[in-house]
């Protein structure tokens, strides 16, 4: 008997336990096994629920919630005679089990087809106690879970097994990550308590090396299940760090060891991934974000010295939304977009406009502008800045008067145009890499444009060696922030094999007071997975994107890079992204090829859009 196939009765015993006692529906069921160790992606729950049903072991129950719908799942009566058996048989197992061995007198072991690793733990979780450390990572996965027609007979031990530990207990880890709550000081008056990396904020900044495997224990210290994602990375389905993926959860006060090969080279960074929904204190509005540098093999070496800054808004609160500012970006709004889009609005039953997320504090680095340390700079100096906007969902910029910055990468990649411009413009989850010269001498402010932004802490002082005096601050002319500026002059991107066309339109407050997100009229459903989409591993695929609503949106597109086409009517080539601001009622084209399979997820990054519908999952043929 393998381990895993134990573990795949565990979860289903644990389903009908609860099934039999209320109703239950997907993602409750997801975190009430992360509760108890059990590592389980949406992607292996749902078919295995499917397999239940159809066995009939759980009787379904749809319900409608807006304009999508939710399958609730109560047990059957076949159902509740599982658990019932497994009572009586445990004690046969448990005999059969458990056996004295004369070579070994004072250890009491398991069946010899169990694998040795999980005797300890296993002896100790049959004798009643709670396991020890050393158990190594096991999740479950689509292929365990589905394989047996039967529920295995066991009951009473699912709740204390199979926590995840790390699986490679004979080498160190590269880093280790520690989530909790903690506080992050942004000034003496301002001290907030959210959830960080390492008791930090930003969380540490982990340098690896292009090609060369590294491996980090993730400990969860928290009451939740949580996930890290690896952004911007071209690493496996598993370890992304997305459980519409197959992402297995680290389960609250549990530890995952995960192992990759980091690429491409440039500028990447870590965050949570889990549905935040209301809750202000779970997702991307608590402090988990740290920078992540991937060194190439071969550095240029053109400056001096790198800064990295990540900008972060804290104390989130709900409002009925207003208009987003769409002046910075170049082009122009499609009138049949805007059309489609007051049509959405009449159409709606909710007239007042959905719930968005403002802040009350502003911060680099953890700190509020005029706290913390200064960048400190020489005269002559050529500084690297790494800029990464670590928001849930604002779009930030940033000036420093009298100076430029020369963008030499986007979202960590090489442009092949490299420009000088007077302001840096950074939708959710962009990171810009841009070289200053420090040729203008004094205090100056680098901060946000927007005034009322910065003066709650958008900002940080940068200071020349010797100079004296209060920082300054100067708003630049106004400028349009344009993508096709950093391509390939006079080029053309390769053809594409399939255009895939997808229209992006909001539903006012369709979803208990929250805006609801469609691709092509369809919310993304966790239960059904849906939408999905097919592509065949190394085709070429271009996907068009028709923005029918008044938002600035962050696209992003796991575990590739993908090539700007066409941004604002304006064609383009060579600029490589994995996130990109698509203007309101305008238009976007990229190309991806498809050479990482698996399951990959697509989203907008403003966690309250992909929270409420606004994703879509491509699958490998």
């Amino acid at each position: 008997m393998k381990f895993k196939d134990l573990l795949s009765g565990f979860v289903r015993l644990h389903i009908l336990h609860h099934a039999a006692e209320h109703e239950i529906y997907g993602q409750w069921i997801i975190e009430e096994l992360a509760r108890h160790g059990y590592e389980l992606s949406p992607g292996t729950l749902y078919p295995l629920l499917s397999a239940m049903e159809q066995r009939g072991y759980l009787k379904p129950r749809k319900q409608r919630e807006g304009r999508t719908a939710r399958k609730f799942y109560r047990a059957t009566p076949l159902g509740k005679k599982g658990p019932a058996l497994a009572r009586l048989r445990v004690k046969e197992f448990t005999g059969e089990a458990i056996e004295e061995r004369p070579s070994h007198p004072e250890v009491t072991c398991l069946h010899p087809d169990i694998d040795y690793r999980y005797r300890d733990p296993i002896r100790q979780l049959l004798a009643g106690a709670q396991p020890g450390g050393g158990v190594p990572d096991m999740p479950i996965d689509r292929r365990s879970l589905l394989a047996g027609g039967t529920l295995v007979p066991l009951v009473g031990l699912q709740s204390r097994i199979a926590p995840a530990f790390a699986q490679d207990d004979q080498k160190k880890a590269d880093y280790t990550l520690r989530i909790a709550t903690g506080l992050a000081e942004l000034a003496p008056e301002h001290i907030v308590s959210t959830t960080l990396y390492n008791g930090q904020f930003p969380g540490p900044l982990l340098r690896l090396k292009e090609g060369q495997r590294t491996v980090v224990d993730v400990h969860n210290d928290t009451d939740v299940p949580e996930l890290v994602h690896w952004h911007g990375q071209l690493i496996p389905s598993d370890v992304d760090g997305a459980a519409e993926e197959g992402t297995p959860f680290i389960p609250p006060h549990g530890m995952r060891r995960i192992s990759f090969v980091p690429k491409p080279a440039g500028f990447r960074f870590y965050h949570t991934h889990v549905v935040a929904g209301g809750d202000l204190n779970r997702g991307t509005y608590t402090g988990q974000v740290g920078p992540v540098y991937i060194e190439p093999k071969n550095e240029p070496g053109a400056y001096d010295r790198e800064v990295f800054l990540v900008l972060k808004e804290f104390a989130p609160s709900f409002s009925h939304g207003g208009d987003m500012a769409m002046d910075f970006l170049a082009g122009e709004e499609i009138g049949a977009l805007k059309d489609l889009g007051r049509k959405s609005d009449d159409e709606a039953q909710e007239k007042t406009k959905g719930f968005e997320v403002g802040y009350d504090l502003f911060s680099i680095n953890g700190k509020t502008l005029g706290h913390g340390e200064p960048v400190r700079v020489k005269q002559g100096e050529r500084v690297l800045f790494h800029v990464l906007n670590g928001s849930a969902g604002e779009i930030r910029s940033l000036a420093l008067p009298g100076h430029s910055f020369k963008i030499v990468a986007l979202d960590g990649n090489p442009v092949p145009t490299p420009k000088d411009v007077p302001v840096l413009w950074l939708g959710t989850a962009e990171r810009i890499s841009a070289i200053v010269e420090m040729n203008h001498p004094g205090v100056w402010i680098l901060g946000d444009l927007a005034d009322d932004d910065r003066k709650r802490g958008m900002g940080i002082i940068v200071e020349y060696a010797g100079a004296k005096g209060k920082p300054q601050w100067a708003r630049p002319k106004p400028y349009k922030w344009d993508y096709t500026q950093f391509g390939k002059p006079d080029a053309l991107p390769a053809k594409p094999d399939e255009t895939m066309e997808f229209t992006i339109v909001k539903r006012n407050g369709a979803l208990n007071g929250f805006n609801q997100w469609t691709l092509n009229g369809e919310a993304f459903s966790m239960e059904m997975m849906k939408p999905t989409r097919k592509v065949r591993e190394g085709r070429r695929y271009r996907l068009k994107f028709r923005n029918a609503s008044d938002d600035i949106h962050p696209l992003h597109l796991h575990r590739h890079s993908f090539e700007l086409v066409r941004v604002g009517g304006k064609p383009t080539a060579g600029v490589l992204k994995d996130v990109v601001m698509l203007a309101g009622f305008q238009e976007i084209e990229f190309d991806f090829v498809a050479d990482n399979p698996g399951a990959t997820l697509f989203h907008c990054h403003q966690q309250l859009h992909m929270d409420f519908g606004f994703m879509a999952l491509f699958n490998y043929a």
